[in-house]
């Protein structure tokens, strides 16, 4: 079975999960990585740790699940 698009990826995914969206933007690529929180036929929010970011389907070049992020060691570690 062929992989989803990175378009068909974000569509499919419950909204919730952490995901990585690479997209261009004029001058290069660049990346959103945080909570999907929704994505449609034309575009996605990803919502990281600077707010929420919306992206244009069509400029997503990779998507991709990503695992939590670390947890904070404390102070005393």
């Amino acid at each position: 079975m062929p992989s989803p698009t990175p378009a068909g990826f974000l569509r499919a995914a419950a909204p919730g999960t952490r995901v990585v969206v690479r997209y261009r933007i004029p001058g290069g690529l660049t990346d959103a990585l945080g909570e999907l929180v929704s994505a449609d036929d034309g575009e996605c929010t990803v919502r990281t740790k600077r707010g929420d970011v919306v992206v244009d389907l069509g400029a997503v070049t990779a998507a991709k699940e990503v695992p939590p992020p670390p947890r904070r060691r404390s102070r005393s570690d």
